[in-house]
């Protein structure tokens, strides 16, 4: 989850990447940007061949050497989080990792696509993301 604020995005979960910088809404290589800017929900379920950022994908999260964290996202859903007048207060991403498409697990379907956008809906009226965005 990363909320909107003053153009840039920021990580607010996992709690791993809060500290690990911001993502300008004007980035041409940042899904979480383009979907930001859109207004739209994507689904990418050959994510390696998107060009992106990649630089959060280098971030390990666990401290247990045999975790997978670092390997890199293969399948990825997008969806903005909207107040009831349409301002982006976020973005909400779910992904899958593995060394390749194979280990991510099953692709992510457009009812899992679908599920994210209520995700997000329902994230619209979380205050503290409400907090986020009005400051």
């Amino acid at each position: 989850m990363l909320s909107l604020r003053n153009g840039l995005l920021r990580f607010l979960s996992p709690k791993e990447l809060t500290t690990a910088g911001t993502i300008p809404v004007s980035s041409s290589s940042a899904v979480a940007a383009h979907t930001a800017v859109s207004r739209k929900i994507e689904l990418f379920n050959s994510f390696a061949r998107v060009k992106h950022v990649s630089i959060f994908e280098t971030l390990k999260f666990s401290r247990d050497p045999q975790q997978s964290d670092s390997a890199p996202i293969q399948k990825l859903m997008t969806a903005p989080v909207m107040d009831e007048n349409r301002k982006v207060l976020g973005v909400l991403q779910v992904c899958r990792k593995g060394s390749d498409l194979q280990s991510a697990g099953p692709d992510f379907t457009w009812d899992d696509l679908h599920q994210l956008e209520s995700a997000a809906q329902a994230a619209s009226q979380l205050p503290f993301l409400k907090h986020e965005a009005a400051e």
